[in-house]
C-alpha cells in the first residue's frame, strides 16, 4: 500500500503543478490577504486572546493567514477537486483499476497536507522577513507541527465529507465556500476582537476553525498551549471520517 500511495502522491503532485493557475492562486491568496490586512490594520495592536495582552496586528495576521492557508489546502481544495473528479468520471474509472480506493484517498490527503505545510512555511517566512514576526522556538515548533498535522487531518476529512453532499460540480465552490467563509470570520481569522458577542464565542468553541487558530497562535507565540484545542479537532476528524464513509460518492450524479 505504501508504494501505491507514494506513486499516487507523485501523480497528484505533478497534476497540481501542471495546473499553474490553480497552484498560483492557492499560494498567492494567503499572502495577498496577509499584505492587505496588515496594510489596512497592521499599524495597531490586537488581543492575543480574549481579555489577554495585546500584540502587533501584523504578527496576529501572520499566524491567522497561515491557518487560512492550511484550511484552504486541506478543506477547500480537497472538497472542490474531489467533486470535479467525481463528476468528470475519474473516480468511477478509478474503481475499475488495480489502485485501491484507500490508497487514492490517502494520497490526496497527504498531498493536501504537503501543500498546506508549504503554505504555512511560506507565510511564516514572509511574515518574518516583511514584518519581523516571531519564529517559534524548538519546543514550540513541535507543538506547532502537531497542531498542523491534526488540523490538516481534521479539515481534509471534513472536505471529503462535504464533497459527498455536493450534488454537482457547479454547486461545489458555492457550497464549500458557504460552509467555511462564515466560520473564518466568526473564528477570528480575518477580524480580531477582544470582546466578541457570546454567540460568536459559542460557535468558536463548537467548530474546529477557532481551535486551529488558537493552537497555532499558542505554539507560534509561545503562550500557554491548551490541549483541548487538539482534542476538539481530533473529535471533528473522527466524526468527519465517519460521515465521509457514509456520504462519499464515487459515481457522478448525472
Amino acid at each position: 500500500m505504501i508504494r501505491e500511495v507514494a506513486r499516487q502522491f507523485r501523480f497528484t503532485n505533478k497534476a497540481f503543478w501542471r495546473n499553474p493557475a490553480a497552484a498560483f492562486f492557492t499560494f498567492v491568496f494567503p499572502l495577498l490577504f496577509l499584505v492587505i490586512f496588515t496594510s489596512l490594520l497592521g499599524n495597531g495592536t490586537s488581543p492575543l486572546y480574549e481579555g489577554g495582552p495585546l500584540i502587533k496586528t501584523s504578527t496576529y495576521y501572520v499566524f491567522s493567514m497561515a491557518a487560512f492557508g492550511l484550511i484552504s489546502a486541506c478543506y477547500t481544495n480537497i472538497a472542490i477537486s474531489v467533486v470535479y473528479a467525481r463528476e468528470g468520471g475519474l473516480l468511477k474509472r478509478l474503481r475499475g483499476t488495480p489502485l485501491p480506493a484507500r490508497s487514492y484517498l490517502t494520497a490526496r490527503v497527504l498531498h493536501a497536507t504537503f501543500v498546506g505545510f508549504l503554505l504555512v512555511a511560506i507565510t511564516v517566512v514572509f511574515g518574518r522577513i516583511a514584518y519581523g514576526a516571531r519564529i517559534p522556538g524548538a519546543t514550540d515548533t513541535l507543538l506547532f507541527i502537531l497542531t498542523l498535522l491534526v488540523g490538516a487531518g481534521c479539515f481534509a476529512a471534513i472536505g471529503l465529507a462535504v464533497s459527498g453532499i455536493v450534488p454537482n460540480e457547479d454547486a461545489g465552490p458555492p457550497i464549500v465556500n458557504a460552509i467555511i467563509l462564515p466560520l473564518l470570520f466568526l473564528s477570528g481569522i480575518f477580524i480580531a476582537s477582544d470582546n466578541p458577542p457570546g454567540w460568536v464565542n459559542l460557535i468558536g468553541r463548537v467548530f474546529p476553525v477557532k481551535h486551529l487558530v488558537d493552537a497555532m497562535r499558542a505554539s507560534y507565540l509561545g503562550v500557554p498551549f491548551h490541549w483541548s484545542d487538539i482534542l476538539v479537532m481530533a473529535i471533528w476528524l473522527v466524526g468527519a471520517v465517519i460521515v465521509a464513509s457514509r456520504t462519499f460518492k464515487w459515481e457522478p450524479a448525472r
